[in-house]
C-alpha cells in the first residue's frame, strides 16, 4: 500500500487554513472591541474567505475522518496563535488603578520618572486610609508599570482595564517615549 502524499497535503492545508482563519477571527473581535470597525471588516472578509476554502476541502474529503481532526485541531491552534499575535502587537490603551495602604511617594515618583502621568487620590478603604493611583498607559508599556509597582510597593492592589475612548483633556495622559523626552503630552488616536 502506497502512502498518499496528496491527502497529507490536503490535511495540512486544512489545518493551516483553520489556524489562519481563527487567528484572524480572534484579532477581528479584538479590533471590534477597540472600535476599529474598518480594520475588523477587512479581517472579517479574509476570515470568511479562508474558512470557506477550509470547509470546502473537508466536504470534498467527507469520508476521511482525518480531515475532521485537521479542521478541529486547526481551530484549537488558531485560538492560541491569535491570542499570541494580539499580545505581541499590544494594541490599545489601558487604565491602571493602584490601591495602596502605605505611602506611595516612591512609586509615584518612579512612574513619573519613567514617563507615566499619574493621578493620586486619598481615599478611605475597608481598613482605613488608602491612596488610589491612576495612570493611562499604552499596552506595550504595561510590563514597565507592573515592574515599578512590584519594586516600590509589592503589596499594592492593582487592576488593569481597557480604555476604548478618552476625551481630549485626558487623552494626553498616555505618553510616548518621544513625548517623555520633550515633556509634551501625546494625544490618543481614535
Amino acid at each position: 500500500m502506497e502512502f498518499n502524499w496528496s491527502i497529507l497535503f490536503i490535511l495540512l492545508a486544512i489545518f493551516c487554513a483553520r489556524i489562519v482563519d481563527v487567528s484572524i477571527g480572534t484579532l477581528r473581535i479584538i479590533f471590534l472591541t477597540r472600535g476599529l470597525k474598518y480594520s475588523a471588516a477587512l479581517l472579517g472578509f479574509a476570515e470568511s474567505l479562508i474558512w470557506i476554502i477550509a470547509i470546502s476541502q473537508v466536504m470534498t474529503n467527507v469520508n476521511n475522518w482525518a480531515a475532521y481532526l485537521a479542521f478541529a485541531a486547526g481551530f484549537a491552534s488558531g485560538n492560541v496563535v491569535g491570542i499570541w499575535i494580539e499580545e505581541k502587537i499590544a494594541l490599545g490603551t489601558l487604565i491602571v488603578r493602584i490601591i495602596t495602604q502605605r505611602q506611595a511617594d516612591q512609586l509615584v515618583a518612579a512612574m513619573r520618572t519613567a514617563g507615566f502621568v499619574v493621578t493620586c487620590v486619598d481615599a478611605e478603604g475597608g481598613e482605613g486610609p488608602v491612596m488610589v493611583i491612576f495612570s493611562i498607559v499604552r499596552r506595550k508599556r504595561l510590563g514597565e508599570v507592573i515592574a515599578l509597582i512590584r519594586l516600590h510597593n509589592p503589596n499594592a492592589f492593582y487592576t488593569v482595564e481597557d480604555v476604548r475612548y478618552a476625551s481630549s483633556p485626558f487623552s494626553s495622559l498616555a505618553t510616548s517615549k518621544r513625548a517623555v523626552a520633550s515633556r509634551r503630552p501625546f494625544k490618543l488616536r481614535k
